[in-house]
Order: C-alpha cells, then sequence, then structure tokens
C-alpha cells in the first residue's frame, strides 16, 4: 500500500482483562473496561461498533462488529507505560524496571539533594493528587521538591509553578534522569507542575513532562523514520521513547486535545505514522479510581472518534490499543498486568475479523511494518494485516 498511513492511538491503561499471570502482579480479576462497563453503563456507539466490547474474556455487545478487533498479550516483564510502547513497537523488555515500594534509598535521594542544590519532600509511594494535599504548602514554604514514586518504575518530581519555574523543574528532573541510571534504572522521570492557593485547591497543570531510559535496541519508530516515512508522536509519545524516531514532536494538553490535533494531521500531514498517546484515562481517571471519570472519558473519546473516522484516506489503518490496564474499580491505585486491545479500522476494513488472542503487543508494530512497507527483520510478532483482510 504505496501511499498508506498507520494512525495509532493508545488509549492509556485501557486494559480488557487480567493476563494468566496478573496473580504474580498483584492483578488478580483486574478488568479496566469490563468493570467501567459494569459500574457505568457508557454510550460507546463508535467503539461498539468497532469491535472493543469484543475484545472482553465475554463479549460485552450483540452487535457485530464492523472492523477488525482482538486482544493482545505482554511478553514483557512488567506493566507500565514505557514497557507497554516499547513492545508495541517490537522492543520485548525482559529484566524490569526497578520500583521502589518503600521509598528511594537515603543515599540516592542525597545525591540528588546534593546535585540540584536543594532538600526535598516525601521520598515515598503516593497518589500525585494526594501527596500535594498533604505537603503542597510545605513545599510552597519552604521551597523544597516533592519527590515520591508509585507501584511503578517512576521517580516523580512535583513542585508549584511559582515556586519553582517549569524550566527549573524540568532541569532537575534531567539531573534525577542521569542519577537514576544502573543499578538504580528508572522507567521514567517525571515532572509533575501544579497550581493552586493551597490545600484542597492544588491543581497538576499540562506541563507534564517525561524523561524516560533511551530504548535499548531498534524499534517500529526508529525504523521507519530512518526508511525515510514521517512519524509525528503526540502527547508523551516522545517522551517514551526519548525522541528516538520521532520527527516531530506535538505535546498535548488532555485527551481532546490530543484527539483534535491527530484529526487535524489525519486531514493535513504527509506523515506515514501519525502516532497519539491519551494519557487522561490513566493520570485522571485510573490512577484515581475515578470509574465514573473514566466512563464519561471513553464517552468523549468516542464522540471524537466519530470525528476521526470520516477523515481517513482510503489507504489509511486506525489501530486503537493500550499499553496496560489501570482498574479504576481496583483497591490499589497502581496499573493492572491485564490484556489490552488491538482494534483496525479504515476505509479497507469494513467487515468483522477476528484477531483473536495475540502472544504479544509487537503484533501491532509487525502489522505496522508490513502497512508502510519497511523491513521487520528481527523484530518479533505476526502481522495481523492479512487477517484483518486488508490487501497490501
Amino acid at each position: 500500500m504505496s501511499n498508506a498511513r498507520a494512525i495509532v492511538i493508545v488509549c492509556d491503561s485501557l486494559g480488557v482483562g487480567e493476563l494468566p499471570d496478573a496473580a504474580d502482579f498483584g492483578d488478580q480479576g483486574s478488568n479496566t473496561l469490563g468493570h467501567i462497563l459494569a459500574a457505568e453503563h457508557p454510550n460507546l456507539p463508535n467503539l461498539t461498533r468497532l469491535g472493543l466490547l469484543h475484545t472482553l474474556p465475554e463479549p460485552a455487545s450483540a452487535e457485530t462488529p464492523q472492523s477488525a478487533f482482538g486482544r493482545m498479550a505482554e511478553l514483557s516483564a512488567g506493566k507500565d507505560t514505557t514497557t507497554g510502547h516499547w513492545e508495541m513497537m517490537g522492543l520485548i523488555v525482559k529484566d524490569p524496571f526497578r520500583t521502589y515500594p518503600n521509598g528511594f534509598p537515603r543515599e540516592v535521594i542525597e545525591e540528588y539533594e546534593r546535585r540540584i542544590g536543594r532538600k526535598t519532600l516525601g521520598n515515598k509511594p503516593a497518589s500525585g493528587t494526594v501527596i500535594l494535599d498533604e505537603l503542597g504548602e510545605e513545599h510552597m514554604r519552604s521551597g523544597q521538591p516533592i519527590v515520591y514514586t508509585s507501584g511503578d518504575s517512576v521517580f516523580q518530581v512535583a513542585a508549584h509553578e511559582e515556586v519553582i519555574p517549569i524550566e527549573e523543574l524540568w532541569r532537575i528532573c534531567a539531573i534525577a534522569r542521569e542519577l537514576m541510571r544502573g543499578e538504580h534504572n528508572i522507567g521514567r522521570i517525571i515532572a509533575r507542575p501544579f497550581v493552586g492557593p493551597g490545600k484542597g485547591a492544588f491543581k497538576r497543570t499540562a506541563n507534564r513532562k517525561d524523561f524516560s531510559v533511551r530504548p535499548t535496541g531498534d524499534t517500529v519508530v526508529d525504523r521507519a523514520s530512518r526508511s525515510g516515512r514521517k512519524v509525528v508522536g503526540l502527547g508523551k509519545i516522545g517522551d517514551i521513547f526519548d525522541r528516538v524516531g520521532i520527527d516531530t514532536e506535538i505535546r498535548t494538553e488532555s485527551n481532546s486535545d490530543g484527539m483534535r490535533k491527530t484529526i487535524d494531521l489525519v486531514r493535513e500531514s504527509d506523515a506515514s505514522f501519525i502516532f497519539t498517546n491519551l494519557v487522561d484515562f490513566d493520570s485522571k481517571y485510573g490512577h484515581r479510581n475515578d470509574a465514573r471519570g473514566y466512563a464519561k472519558a471513553l464517552e468523549t473519546f468516542d464522540e471524537e472518534l466519530g470525528a476521526l473516522l470520516p477523515t481517513m484516506r482510503k489507504d489509511d489503518l486506525l489501530f486503537i490499543t493500550a499499553d496496560h490496564g489501570c482498574d479504576p474499580t481496583d483497591v490499589s491505585t497502581d496499573h493492572t498486568r491485564e490484556y489490552v486491545p488491538l482494534l483496525i479500522a479504515g476505509p479497507a476494513v469494513q467487515t468483522m475479523h477476528s484477531l483473536g488472542t495475540r502472544a504479544s503487543f509487537s503484533d501491532l508494530g509487525i502489522t505496522i511494518c508490513d502497512l508502510l512497507g519497511i523491513s521487520r527483520e528481527g523484530f518479533p510478532g505476526v502481522s495481523a494485516l492479512a487477517e484483518a483482510g486488508v490487501k497490501r
């Protein structure tokens, strides 16, 4: 397909049921989409038509899908954003990134404080909004940034934008990135700026920035770029791949902003690969155990999807997936070890095609290689292009 374009939308955290090894991660019984449907009954006509509800362990709709649908298992040893996205793009993470369920070692924090010239607050696992209410006012008085983590492989630094300006926060997060390597290799350093006058009124802003580990091997995005296909990353995609293979990076403020910018690119851009992450599902709803908010966000995404589909060209393919789960009905606020959906839609896919259960997220990357006509040598996975009824 010489004029083909790949449009990938990652609904961050939209898992569709526990993986066989979920109990090893403490996630038995998790089902992000299934539990949201049961609790909140969102109206999702476009996603239902594309087959999303058929990716659950038991189909949640009697409607016959008009697209290609299936689910993918994760081979990598983790359930975090970086691991999930890398596996999608052909890079299996065999050794999990470090996590710190009891906070970071004292020697790590002391070295970090020495390098940035400031003391810090926190140093414990916490919900991002809870820790702002707990320590935000002390931070404003002292000027000391708040350092915290979670069940994921993250080193997060929160600071009020009027106390530590954005550029300075990003600078001290870049220092953390240099520190957290080797023995303490961690998936992401995340700058978490916020505003507001005090407890109960703090609000995180869109000036978040992630500092990820550089990919440890070749990825589909890098190979696509080297092959002359223009790759555009929206949201935190550039951060996740440390910008390797991302020709153009576009920041987004919200899911809806990401969808608006994706639609504009589909209408106007000559990019061959448009790669969008919609992080609100995870950061605003999954991690906050807000099933109702998650359901409403899905309804909004469904409406925006209805605006996107008619703008696609005849050779375009839209891929909708996720990078892990984050069940908002779970007892914890951490990611959950789940299958993720794989929907393939576009003018060339107008009837039902079941893709079944795929052995790895990397099936997505191999499918994109086939679609764009780039070499897939050395990448794992099995292409779903023919199973989706698409002729090359």
